[in-house]
């Protein structure tokens, strides 16, 4: 037995992470798992073995935000899980009765924040109100005049609002405008504007920097000679590079130095590391942090597919995946401004290929889409059990490097 588990993040007004919602799978159903016996209860998946990660670790501490169906609402609510760290979500598949308004009065006294999911400002949901902090608005599935007629009551009554399915900066403007306090959504995943945008001086030389270290022979002169023009980026390196969690035994004061002791592909994946992360300084970090889990999850795959490559064509395939949202251009026009490999570029560029197949499985894993996780799977020819590890490791990874790369 096994679990899946997908995150999507939930923001505040500022673009800052407030909490994530977690999405479990169980690897003999292809849903939450509403039925499992009594003696592997919610808890058990959750924090158990059967997740290689435990919720804290998952949401770097911040709220988890988990569905909750109604047989366990009812009969096994998982009181072991940590009133300060889940919030519990009600799906809008639960029937409102007496029995599920008892259930929601107990879990609410026990000190837990319960999430009304998928709301439709039907009166069904009026008796489970009192014991809801938060409320879960599609806003793709419901009509904009609906919400405007009904948000004001809800937001007088003191409830929290978040706006989900927000996928365009332009959707982020208008439900703050409505007055919604959260927003979940990858609207910060894509480019703002896509004409006439130029790439900032700055930004430019961490693309010569990215363009150099793709290329398949290391020139360290040149590395040096573009490292050299910016002294921020000097000493960013050199201090990742002498983060305990990078590197524990060494001091290290020169890139040259650092590459000794790395190695030409480790040194091109943190040159490429470090200067994405530079680029993304005016973007929401969630941004940053998704691409370093996609870098790699993309990097492991290629691995578990024997490939290991110089340049590391999986890991740049993860980490380059958002690199039009970094930079508000079209992907297809920097692809010319970096040598990559073909395939590479035909992968970032959206064309199909073995490596896009890499990229739309960890876009499923990040939203839980479980029957294309189990199609890419099987095309890519890989174990569910296996691939649902190298998630989860990208994941901590990703954590790492957020904290190994804070100024």
């Amino acid at each position: 037995m096994y679990a899946f588990v997908a995150r999507q993040a939930i923001f505040d007004h500022d673009a800052n992470v407030f909490g994530y919602e977690l999405l479990f799978r169980d690897g003999e159903q292809n849903c939450y798992p509403d039925n499992i016996d009594p003696d592997e209860a919610t808890s058990k998946l959750i924090t158990g073995s059967h997740l290689a990660l435990g919720v804290e670790e998952i949401t770097f501490g911040k709220p988890a935000f988990i569905n909750f169906h109604t047989d366990t609402l009812l009969y096994r609510f998982p009181t072991s899980l940590n009133p300060q760290h889940v919030f519990v979500e009600i799906v809008e598949t639960v029937e409102v009765n007496e029995a599920m308004v008892a259930a929601c009065k107990h879990i609410h006294n026990l000190g837990y924040q319960i999430v009304l999911d998928d709301h439709d400002f039907s009166a069904k949901w009026d008796p489970l109100l009192p014991f809801v902090s938060y409320v879960k608005v599609d806003i793709e599935s419901m009509d904009i005049s609906s919400i405007k007629l009904n948000l004001p009551r809800l937001k007088q009554a003191g409830f929290k609002l978040i706006a989900e399915r927000v996928e365009t900066a332009e959707q982020l403007t208008s439900c703050a405008e409505l007055g919604f306090d959260y927003f979940q959504g990858y609207f910060f995943a894509k480019p703002e504007v896509m004409r006439n945008k130029n790439i900032p001086s700055s930004k430019l030389v961490m693309l010569e920097l990215m363009r150099a270290t793709s290329n398949k022979y290391f020139d360290f002169d040149e590395v040096s000679s573009i490292i050299e023009r910016d002294v921020a980026i000097s000493y960013m390196l050199l201090r990742f590079i002498n983060n305990p969690l990078v590197n524990k035994r060494y001091k290290i004061n020169t890139l040259k130095h650092a590459l000794n002791y790395m190695g030409e592909v480790e040194i091109k994946k943190f040159i490429a590391l470090v200067a994405l992360a530079n680029m993304g300084q005016t973007k929401s970090p969630e941004l940053i942090h998704l691409s370093l889990v996609r870098a790699k999850f993309c990097e492991l795959l290629a691995k578990t597919k024997r490939q290991y490559e110089d340049p590391p064509t999986g890991f740049l395939l993860g980490l380059f995946s958002m690199l039009d949202a970094l930079l508000d251009q079209n992907m297809d026009q920097l692809m010319n401004k970096i040598p990559l490999d073909e395939d590479l570029k035909q992968a970032l560029c959206g064309r199909q290929n073995e490596l896009r197949e890499y990229l739309s499985l960890a876009r499923a894993c990040e939203f839980g889409i479980w029957a294309k996780i189990d199609e890419h799977c099987d095309v890519l020819q890989l174990d569910r059990n296996l691939v649902n590890g190298l998630f989860n490791q990208a994941i901590s990874w990703g954590k790492e490097m957020v904290l190994a790369l804070k100024p």
